[in-house]
């Protein structure tokens, strides 16, 4: 104990009357590269080298990254977060399944809290797989199984009351093969292509969930003030869309930077901005009724988000 402070001490008197290029230490100096100082032991700079390292480890180890929490092999931890993020969604959809059967709140309500929630609740489940194209492929083949399943119903092949019930506006399954397969088959594609890193694949889905799921709601209860060029459509729901969208925005950003998937900015924030505004003014065309929205609002994020990002 003695001579590690003497250590010390020698070390403060140096730094105090040496020049800074001499005594420049980073985390990635070596200790074999350091020429010890006249008034330096040698094994003082090996105690503040192995301190240096320790104090990098800890810094490192608590970044979090939760793939690796479920297991040491990615495949293997791949594969259970696609086990619970399955189950997560399929849970949903058979809660708000029950809730159209009992019928607790209107049908329309019912199928917007739907578009707003799947969506919302898979990308909170992204960061349980591992980085790169395994794991965005893993993790789009859950709503890509909502295809098929979207498929199976609308054609008739398949039997599901409450999924009709709980996704369609006049409660007809061929209803099914509109709006909800394009809302699956673009949460599918963002997630394959654009993944968690990309902030396009973060203002296209809260676009499309939170923005085009609130503008219904919102519009259809304070819409009083209809827009100019489209009778359908309210000054009410299209400022909720480009705010419900931008502010959904904002919170993944923040949620995805905390696990290192992306660094949030003011520019990103502005970034999501007019990607926001962009899908409210696409969503609020006429033209966007005949193509449905959700497939004219995603596209117009990616778009829009082409060129801000």
């Amino acid at each position: 104990m003695a001579t590690l402070t003497q250590q010390l001490s020698v070390f403060a008197r140096v730094i105090s009357t040496s020049s800074p290029v001499e005594l420049q230490l980073t985390d990635s100096t070596a200790i074999s590269s350091l020429r010890p100082h006249p008034r330096l032991p040698l094994t003082t700079l090996r105690f503040f080298s192995a301190a240096t390292a320790v104090s990098r480890r800890r810094n490192l180890a608590s970044v979090p990254a939760a793939a690796s929490m479920l297991s040491e092999n990615p495949v293997v931890s791949d594969i259970i977060a696609a086990g619970i993020s399955g189950g997560i969604a399929l849970s949903l959809l058979r809660f708000w399944g029950e809730i159209a059967k009992r019928g607790i709140f209107d049908q329309k309500l019912t199928r917007k809290l739907v578009h707003v929630s799947i969506g919302l609740v898979f990308m909170l489940c992204w960061p349980l797989f591992s980085s790169g194209h395994q794991g965005a492929i893993l993790a789009a083949l859950i709503p890509g199984v909502n295809i098929i399943k979207m498929l199976l119903i609308g054609l008739g092949i398949w039997k599901d009351e409450a999924t009709v019930k709980s996704m369609s506006r006049f409660g007809d399954h061929r209803e099914l093969l509109k709006g909800p397969l394009y809302y699956a088959s673009a949460i599918t594609l963002v997630c394959a292509i654009y993944w968690r890193s990309s902030p396009i694949g973060i203002a296209t889905i809260c676009n499309l969930c939170a923005g085009d799921g609130l503008a219904d709601i919102v519009g259809r209860r304070f819409g009083t003030q209809k827009l100019p060029y489209n009778r359908d459509k309210s000054f009410a729901g299209s400022i909720a869309m480009a705010t419900a969208g931008f502010l959904a925005s904002i919170g993944y950003m923040h949620y995805f930077a905390l696990f290192g998937y992306v660094e949030e900015s003011w520019e990103m924030a502005l970034g999501f901005l007019f990607a926001s505004l962009a899908a409210a003014l696409v969503e609020s065309h006429p033209s966007s009724m005949d193509l449905d929205d959700n497939l004219t609002v995603p596209l117009a994020s990616i778009l829009v988000g082409s060129f801000v990002f």
